[in-house]
């Protein structure tokens, strides 16, 4: 991979991802925002370009123009624009996939928008992007920026109800989730000998079956026959004492049982800093841990930090890959 600059797309345009864009050049990493100019506010210092190659003045947000069928208000997405939010994405990957850009930062979309808009039949971002790369086996990592030690975390399931859970954490599901974040340490964050805690779906971690059976069932097995294989795990451990300092200090990664397990501590400990990582994509793609915050959109109040932080987290990654 020789090219070095990061598409960043559009996302909603009702959002606040075209405010966030041209902030997001405070951050210093070199990227290209992908979408309808007429989209960014009205006072953004912006340069056309044909290619992710071509330079840009300093100081001015580089554009691969993607025209858009209506223009945006603020808060109040419009179903003509779906479809280009689609295929503002779909360009991103055809983007990296041929080699002329480094990786992916996505500015946040509005699902039901794009359903009701164009028929989106996924239920988010990672799945469609998981789709555009192969159907793919995918996962996703929330991690920190700005604290020591780190806090990286990767929820087994996702976006399902609590009752669904316990159905749900299969052995297949829980070995998928460790493999992922286990090559993903290695190819993107350098770390040659991952070490990765696995918490407990039950308080306590099932406190020897008087507290649930999932973790003497299948849990532990599991992660002695993938220690048998050589990959460095502990757990099942209590998830409500594995990320405090000391306890993040000894590991690289935390797979948790289910979504709140995973976003609670993370979102607690780097609220501004937490970026969203795709885990087994062929490509890099990183996000913003946050939505479209449309209460906010176009009032100036948008903070840039997280994409700031998800753009540099997709450039380090992508020294890291080569």
């Amino acid at each position: 991979m020789s090219a070095s600059r990061i598409i960043l797309t559009c996302g909603e345009p009702a959002g606040i991802g075209p405010e966030l864009a041209p902030l997001a050049l405070a951050g210093g990493v070199d990227f290209a925002f992908l979408g309808d100019p007429r989209h960014l506010p009205p006072d953004t210092p912006w340069t056309e370009i044909r290619d992710p190659s071509d330079p840009a003045p300093d100081g001015r947000l580089p554009v691969l123009r993607h025209d858009f069928a209506a223009p945006a208000t603020p808060g109040r997405p419009d179903p003509a624009n779906a479809p280009g939010v689609i295929q503002v994405i779909a360009r991103a990957v055809e983007l990296v996939a041929t080699g002329r850009a480094a990786g992916i930062t996505t500015l946040p979309i509005n699902k039901q928008a794009l359903k009701e808009g164009a028929g989106f039949a996924f239920p988010g971002h990672t799945e469609y992007l998981a789709h555009l790369a192969g159907d793919v086996p995918v996962a996703m990592m929330l991690a920190s920026t700005s604290i020591e030690p780190p806090c990286r975390v990767v929820p087994a399931t996702i976006h399902i109800p609590l009752a669904q859970v316990p159905a749900a954490l299969t052995p297949a599901t829980l070995e998928q989730a460790i493999r992922l974040t286990h090559a993903a340490l290695i190819r993107d964050f350098a770390i040659p000998a991952p070490r990765i805690a696995m918490a407990g779906l039950n308080p306590h971690a099932g406190e020897g079956g008087t507290m649930g059976h999932e973790e003497q069932d299948f849990i532990r097995p599991l992660l002695d026959r993938l220690r048998a294989e050589g990959l460095d795990l502990s757990g099942p451990l209590p998830a409500d004492t594995m990320f405090h300092a000391p306890a993040r200090a000894r590991c690289d990664a935390a797979i948790c049982a289910y979504h709140d397990q995973a976003l609670i501590p993370i979102k607690t400990l780097d609220f501004a800093g937490g970026v969203n990582v795709t885990l087994g994509l062929p490509f890099i793609r990183t996000s913003p841990d946050h939505g479209t915050a449309f209460d906010i959109a176009g009032r100036g109040l948008a903070d840039p930090a997280s994409t700031i932080a998800a753009l540099r987290m997709a450039r380090d990654m992508a020294q890291n890959r080569r």
